[in-house]
């Protein structure tokens, strides 16, 4: 057995313990007998780097795996990629402009050629970052959301659900990104908290044929050549006798309709609207209601475009556009005033360009029809939340889902499998591929001459998370078998009846919505099961002043540097120390530094037994009382730990078991059986090493790596014998009586210590104590205190100091070490304080006012403290009168 290093030196020992584990194949998993334990990683963008918020979520589910796998269970781990069309398009597209390459020269075939090649080159490196992290996930199972076969189950998806009706195409009001020029979902915007600055432009527009005029508010002037009507509150005193005049649009000079609406609020702004359906959802709603025509003044990229009838507009960005429409209003005497305004302006979640209302023929997802089962689950906890109060958030959405638009204007991704026959707005037929769309074209038209060229697949994909929904029963293949014609599933695959539902997903609450609830929908439509029975939602990694991480603040620390730095098993234990679920991390290095520590101390308490040397002779009384207590003590941990366990409280079973090993372990046990010359005990030392490796195991799942090194040096371990396959320890009864007695004597060691550093006696010298009480364990007393004994007296000796543990006290004889003057003034002091506390107490009880009005529980609160005080004046007089005599 090879010599161990004086300290823990991580570097040398992750990359060659990963090794083994993967060659050996220990995170592989394939359908047995066992009980099946299954998570899905969330799949990251193939763009991803690693981040701390990738750390913190892989970490707790690696803690999760790993323990299942010590119960027994045949833990299952998938990983993979998603395919993030938005995201890995701007990045192709990026990459073919240094090369001198448009994405619109190269056509649709071409430019997915250059996409998949970037993504083989750039698309697993997060994979392989989590390797450094110490995740146990089947590697062979490794999934991409644009596989072969997981794109054929997102397509049989799409034509199944119009079959069932559940999608259409239809013009709305979509939310634009000018700048990847693609649709957005309502859940891909995203709003800065407390708003963003504007600003508010009160533009006159004039009556037509009178010399009266109105005045609008407008935060988008730019928009003013699309406007088609001016509303007012038809119970508007200033305006109602407008209504079925004119206003004159400026500049364009278009004379507009004047027209009543109960939407426009009397308060906000002038009490005047512009109506521009093409710009605005509220406004399309309005122009629908009144029957307005549309006029989209806007191109794709964000440009203005010729319908805005003026010139010099054409073709100029909006945002400039909006600066020179207000300079050239201001010109003209039209701008009657600019305040200041603090609005709610969305923003692209990939591009953060200001996102553009536009009205675009789309496709659509009825979520009405499909969402009432995936409420429910949640509501009867079917599906777990933890922590349970996102169950609020949950219901909030669910219960005003709108439709979800799920085509993007892109290249990369699912390519809508709708082929266009005719120009009518009907003239499409949904088919699985080309043959039978031709088919399904040729039906519908009568005409059996149509061919293949006649027709034109849809040139849009669909949104990602369409995709991704799919993804806990698309990992095991789970449609492969299904008919999208029948609705009918012909086969269960066997990986699915095995694996699925997937027992825990580990996710943000950000993508509660996203991604989770559309997963939940879609496992019941599938299967008829949920996808996962619990839901642990991790916070948002902040660093210490509370700011979320971001590459723009740099205040984001490069986890592959933490690992690099502290070893990775110190940096999962200062992710999860302060990680509660569903609350913030405040992450500052320092975490890293004492899980550093941690790991140091695990090592070096193991360098310390295996440094003793077993003889055989009887071991001493405080080490049959630390053997005793410390097996009791491992016991009601176990089943603590199991709670938490049970109750998705990681962060908080990981400072139970580093409080066990720290405190109770290393810091008590280790210091009651400590020889003085390394020798001890063969069966004592025999029963420490099974408590170090019971730890070991205790510890796996957050350190991985120091107790699978730990695990082959504390014994002789046969090939293939790792502590991730070794059996959790069993749950055993611990005897709480005992474990008190024992307490009880350590709450004595403490008072003991105490004692000695107020009274600045060594801890070389043995104490010699007497006690009118009873004392358990006082051999265990004896070797931590230095206590040579406690001798029964029937009441306090003369000449002793009272030392008070609980109820009890010790007494300690005056002598060498104590300066008497010292102690006295010192008490005088203390004496003095408790006197003047205890006089404000009384004086408190003494008010009658207080004492009719107070709680009574107040008024007990405040008898205590009187109590306790005239107990204390007691003690110290007591000790006072022992110096002085």
């Amino acid at each position: 057995m090879q010599e161990l290093s004086k300290t823990y030196q991580p570097s040398a020992v992750e990359e060659a313990i990963y090794k083994n584990w993967m060659e050996n194949r220990c995170f592989a998993s394939t359908p047995n007998e066992k009980e099946a334990f299954t998570i899905v990683i969330p799949p990251p963008n193939v763009t991803g780097q690693l981040h701390m918020g990738h750390m913190l979520n892989n970490t707790i589910q690696d803690v999760l795996v790993r323990r299942a796998r010590m119960l027994g269970k045949n833990a299952c781990w998938v990983p993979g990629t998603d395919h993030a069309s938005i995201a890995t398009e701007a990045k192709v597209v990026g990459m073919l402009r240094e090369k001198g390459i448009k994405k619109s020269e190269i056509g649709r075939e071409e430019f997915l050629k250059y996409a998949f090649e970037w993504k083989d080159k750039y698309g697993g490196i997060i994979l392989e970052q989590l390797k450094k992290l110490g995740a146990s996930c089947d590697w062979d199972r490794t999934r991409f959301t644009m596989d072969p076969k997981y794109y054929e189950a997102v397509i049989k998806t799409f034509v199944d659900f119009y079959n069932k009706g559940y999608i259409y195409r239809g013009l709305r009001m979509i939310n634009w990104d000018c700048e990847a020029r693609t649709a957005l979902s309502n859940e891909e915007v995203i709003y800065a908290e407390g708003g963003e600055r504007s600003f508010l432009y009160h533009v006159q527009y004039a009556i037509e044929g009178t010399d009266e005029h109105l005045v609008i508010a407008t935060q988008r002037p730019e928009t003013i050549p699309g406007d088609v009507a001016v509303a007012v509150n038809p119970k508007d005193e200033r305006y109602k006798h407008l209504i079925g005049k004119k206003a004159v649009v400026p500049f364009v000079n278009r004379a507009v309709p004047i027209i009543g609406d109960d939407y426009v609020e009397l308060e906000f702004g002038t009490g005047c609207l512009k109506v521009t359906p093409a710009h605005d959802v509220n406004d399309y709603e309005i122009g629908q209601r009144h029957n307005l025509p549309v006029i989209d003044t806007m191109n794709d990229d964000g440009t203005m475009n010729a319908a805005t009838e003026l010139d010099w507009m054409i073709g100029m960005d909006r945002f400039e556009a909006r600066k020179q429409f207000v300079k050239r209003l201001d010109e003209a005497g039209l701008l009657l005033k600019k305040e200041d305004f603090t609005t709610r302006i969305g923003r692209s979640e990939r591009t953060n360009s200001v996102v553009e209302p536009k009205l675009s023929l789309q496709w659509f997802i009825r979520m009405k029809d499909i969402s009432g089962r995936a409420l429910a689950a949640v509501e009867n906890d079917e599906v777990r939340l933890h922590p349970a109060k996102f169950k609020n958030t949950y219901r909030h959405w669910m219960e005003n889902v709108k439709d979800w638009c799920i085509s993007r204007q892109l290249w990369w991704g699912h390519r809508i499998p709708a082929w266009y026959f005719g120009e009518g707005e009907n003239d499409f037929v949904v088919a699985m591929n080309e043959t039978e769309a031709l088919e399904a074209a040729r039906s519908r038209t009568g005409n059996a001459n149509l061919q293949l060229s006649d027709l034109r697949q849809d040139e849009d994909v669909l949104d990602t998370w369409a995709s991704s929904w799919l993804w806990p029963i698309a990992v095991f293949d789970g449609l492969e078998d299904y008919d999208p014609h029948t609705g009918k599933m012909n086969r269960i695959p066997a990986d699915l009846k095995y694996y699925y539902p997937t027992d825990v997903l580990v996710t943000g609450p950000d993508i509660l919505f996203f991604w989770v609830a559309r997963m939940i929908i879609a496992g019941y439509e599938y299967t008829d099961q949920p996808p996962f029975r619990d839901v642990y939602l991790t916070g948002i990694v902040r660093d210490k002043l509370g700011r979320k991480m971001s590459k723009q603040l740099g205040n984001s620390p490069d986890p592959l540097d933490l690992i690099s730095n502290f070893g990775a098993d110190s940096v999962r234990v200062g992710m999860l120390l302060s990680s509660a679920a569903g609350n913030d991390l405040l992450f500052d290095e320092s975490l890293c530094e004492q899980g550093s520590k941690f790991t140091n101390k695990v090592w070096n308490s193991f360098r310390l037994i295996k440094g003793w040397t077993g003889v055989n002779e009887a071991a001493p009384q405080e080490s049959k009382d630390a053997v005793e207590w410390f097996s009791n003590k491992l016991a009601q941990q176990v089943g603590e730990l199991n709670d938490l366990y049970t109750q998705f409280r990681i962060s908080e079973a990981l400072m139970a078991t580093y409080k066990l090993v720290w405190d109770d372990f290393c810091s008590t046990y280790l210091e009651i059986i400590k020889p003085k010359e390394g020798r001890i005990a063969q069966e004592t030392l025999d029963t420490t090493v099974h408590f170090f490796e019971q730890l070991l195991k205790i510890m796996h799942p957050f350190v991985p790596f120091i107790t699978e090194e730990l695990w082959k040096h504390i014994a002789d371990r046969k090939e293939g014998d790792f502590i991730m396959f070794a059996a959790w320890p069993e749950v055993k009864t611990p005897d709480l009586a005992m474990l008190n007695r024992f307490e009880q004597a350590l709450n004595t060691v403490t008072a003991l210590r105490n004692f000695r550093n107020e009274k600045g006696i060594s801890m070389r010298d043995a104490l010699e104590l007497s006690s009118t009480g009873h004392f358990d364990h006082t051999a265990v007393i004896g070797k931590l205190a230095n206590v040579a004994a406690i001798s029964k007296v029937d009441s306090k000796p003369e000449g002793t100091l009272a030392i008070r543990v609980g109820t009890q006290e010790l007494f300690a004889p005056i002598g060498a070490g104590i300066n008497v003057e010292a102690e006295v003034k010192k008490l005088q002091e203390e004496l003095n304080y408790a006197q003047g506390f205890l006089q404000s107490v009384a004086k408190k009880l003494g008010n009658e006012r207080f004492v009719q009005n107070a709680k009574a529980e107040v008024i007990e609160a405040e008898r205590k403290k009187q109590a306790d005080a005239e107990a204390k004046i007691r003690l110290i007089e007591e000790q006072l009168r022992s110096l002085q005599n």
